[in-house]
């Protein structure tokens, strides 16, 4: 394990920095906790000469927590279920994916 591994791994365990979650496949019935940092950035979309500011929310996943998120699966943090939208990307180290939610 890297440096940077075991330093992912202890600011994914951290209470202050990580929140537990829950995953749902969306093809099948598996699901399993999960921890995850939460992101809320403005997303800025130019359409025509407008631009538009929309909420957003990402979430952070150790890929040693959830392998193989798809497109379509759940994620539920607290009360709210979000689903996964789009491609889910991994960083450069293949340490973290990086999952865009909508609300569900």
């Amino acid at each position: 394990m890297s440096v940077f591994a075991a330093a992912m791994d202890r600011i994914f365990t951290h209470a202050s920095m990580a929140a537990p979650a829950l995953w749902i496949s969306a093809t099948t019935s598996e699901e399993r906790p999960i921890r995850i940092i939460r992101r809320a950035p403005d997303r800025v979309t130019d359409f025509g000469v407008g631009r538009f500011v929309s909420d957003t929310t990402v979430v952070d996943v150790r890929v040693a927590d959830l392998p193989a998120p798809r497109t379509g699966d759940v994620i539920v943090i607290g009360a709210d279920s979000h689903v996964i939208q789009g491609e889910p990307l991994r960083d450069r180290d293949r340490l973290i994916w990086t999952l865009d939610l909508r609300p569900a």
